[in-house]
């Protein structure tokens, strides 16, 4: 059985495109998941995390500006703390996240995705 696979995309980011564009080359349709208008509950995001092997902080785009707004930087916000504020502002998720099955990527660089397609 082929898994399918999910692309966490931002069309106005570079690096997901490229990931879309890899994807695409391997004779693959993701399904898109636009996650600044459609955001992963908490839930969606834990097991993503548990593919990537990683923790909440992992994802967090820290030159975003808000996420210095928010304090996030406090290391005594546990993973359910931060989940709440990546489910809240999508905006803060890294991307893009690709998704296959029981394993997921970071798509920076975008040639990670080559990984698990």
């Amino acid at each position: 059985m082929i898994s399918k696979v999910t692309i966490y995309y931002n069309p106005k980011c570079r690096k997901s495109r490229e990931a879309l564009q890899i994807i695409r080359e391997k004779g693959i349709e993701p399904e898109i998941n636009y996650y600044l208008e459609n955001p992963p509950s908490k839930e969606e995001l834990s097991d993503i995390l548990r593919k990537m092997g990683k923790s909440a902080r992992d994802i967090f785009r820290k030159s975003e500006p808000l996420y210095k707004d928010l304090g996030l930087k406090n290391k005594d916000l546990d993973d359910e703390v931060l989940l709440d504020y990546l489910n809240k502002y999508p905006i803060l998720i890294e991307r893009p996240i690709v998704v296959k099955g029981q394993r997921a990527v970071l798509g920076r660089p975008p040639e990670d995705v080559r990984k698990i397609i």
